[in-house]
């Protein structure tokens, strides 16, 4: 009779049989806005989200296409739809996107199975969702507490300095991260304690008896992402701490996508809200959401980040100084020697590269530095994949390196050898796969192991095997039936 026992099994990774799973630390998850409705939140949590009109406007926005198109035919209709008549509504070459769609819908609780008549099944939206979004498009409920009119501000601020203020308030947070902030908290630039909680509440960064506080390897990940996605992702940890602060999470959620449908250079009143959102007001306002000249001032201005956070589009570029919008095109010039050549004075901009470049000189306006087989690595021991470095390096390529791209109609802007080079420094780590398994021993007979190992290799779920000691290693998804063939088996051969 075999012995088992369930393990992690490493093999080299040049064995072809071996199913290679992730193992180490936790990489950087970042979800979009149904992802976190489907993962984070039960169907009570969502219908009482659902209760609040711009929540539901925001899930709607964020459906697929298809899926909008079968809310908007049944909004008005007061009795459950047969699923046979909704599939009648799409082409059978469509039949993939219609079996997204209403998966999409059924998980995110906005609509739901019922039976009619007859013992058919029939789709039935959300009563509450359905108030809501009706609400929604065509007026009537609770006026949103922002909407208050005021009178005209005798200081009004413009775009150009709502993008200013924004960015330079999320660019303390980053510089924090990164060490060239003030973590003393006695710098006017510092951030508060609250957003450092949030950044461990996060993962991002972690408490050090060494060093203090230090950034993490979903830190350095976090830090390569575009903007939009680093307000979303940092908003989604705050929201996950908001009950603790005393602070209603459908509120929060509900008010976050007030914003996002509000108008750019616009003031709106503050007057409306209660302790708890003149609270979450003043936490946005902190981390460049919102603009508030003073805490007890009735009107704020919404950023251009408040209005992008919750978008699945491309955010617009933001309207600022000449240098910063030079930056943001393109500031980086790669070449084949593997010299980086940064034209920027940005302290946080540098900081990043450091991260994998071995930095030479600093000028004022240019950094050069050096693409070497130890800082990649160490940037790869901190969390960063080389994948992640070459799609940095392309995203703020200078600008004369992709007309150099066009006129030669490469598929990247970066040297092909630097980009191979920065993904063979990562194959050098990778030499090692590991996969979940189940160890299969002590067998009677010769015999016996050759046939279940034979059995084991006919379904391709060995991953390794030893004739001499009659021990082999089985996946774990396969170890069923394994072991049900081995029961038959020693049926058979009693």
């Amino acid at each position: 009779m075999a012995d088992t026992k369930s393990g992690r099994y490493a093999s080299s990774s040049s064995s072809s049989s071996v199913v290679p799973l992730v193992q180490g630390p936790a990489n950087l998850e970042c979800k979009d806005f149904q992802e976190y409705l489907r993962t984070r939140q039960t169907p009570e949590t969502l219908e009482k989200l659902y209760n609040y009109p711009p929540i539901c406007l925001a899930v709607f926005r964020e459906l697929p296409e298809l899926a909008r198109q079968f809310i908007i035919r049944i909004l008005f209709v007061d009795q459950p739809v047969p699923q046979a008549v909704v599939t009648s509504w799409g082409a059978q070459r469509f039949a993939k996107e219609q079996t997204d769609a209403t998966s999409c819908l059924t998980a995110l609780n906005v609509w739901r199975v019922t039976a009619i008549p007859g013992g058919l099944s029939a789709w039935e939206l959300s009563p509450t969702f359905k108030k809501s979004v009706r609400q929604v498009l065509l007026g009537g409920g609770k006026p949103w507490p922002m909407t208050n009119t005021l009178e005209k501000d005798s200081k009004p601020r413009d775009i150009a300095f709502l993008d200013s203020y924004a960015m330079s308030r999320w660019r303390c947070v980053l510089h924090y991260m990164v060490g060239t902030g003030n973590r003393n908290g006695t710098d006017a630039e510092a951030i508060s304690p609250d957003a450092v909680r949030i950044l461990l509440h996060a993962h991002l960064m972690k408490r050090d008896e060494r060093d203090g506080i230090t950034i993490t390897r979903q830190g350095f990940q976090f830090l390569l992402l575009d903007t939009r996605a680093q307000v979303w992702h940092f908003m989604l940890q705050y929201l996950d701490t908001c009950e603790d602060r005393g602070i209603s999470l459908p509120e929060c959620l509900s008010m976050l996508f007030q914003l996002s449908f509000s108008t750019l250079g616009r003031d709106y009143s503050s007057e409306g809200m209660n302790n708890q959102m003149l609270t979450f007001l003043q936490h946005l306002r902190e981390f460049g959401l919102v603009f508030q000249r003073k805490r007890k001032e009735g009107r704020f201005y919404p950023t251009r980040l408040a209005l992008n956070v919750t978008s699945k589009e491309v955010a617009t570029t933001m309207t600022v100084s000449e240098e910063e919008a030079m930056q943001d095109s393109g500031y980086i010039v790669v070449e084949t020697n593997y010299r980086v050549y940064a034209y920027t004075d940005s302290p946080l901009q540098v900081a990043v590269l450091g991260l994998f470049t071995e930095l030479l000189y600093r000028f004022p306006n240019l950094v050069v530095g050096v693409l070497t087989r130890d800082s990649v690595r160490q940037a790869l021991r901190g969390g960063i994949t080389a994948e992640q470095i070459v799609s940095y390096l392309q995203q703020y390529a200078h600008p004369n390196m992709k007309l150099v791209e066009s006129a030669i109609q490469s598929k990247s802007c970066l040297p092909p050898t630097v980009v191979d080079q920065i993904k063979l420094w990562e194959l050098e780590r990778n030499r090692f796969t590991y996969t979940e398994g189940v160890v299969y021993n002590q067998f009677l007979s010769q015999n016996d192991f050759v046939t279940l190992r034979d059995y084991a290799q006919s379904i391709h779920v060995l991953v390794w095997q030893n004739e001499r000691t009659r021990t082999m290693v089985v996946q774990k998804h396969g170890h069923d039936d394994v072991k049900r063939y081995w029961r038959k088996y020693s049926k058979g051969c009693g």
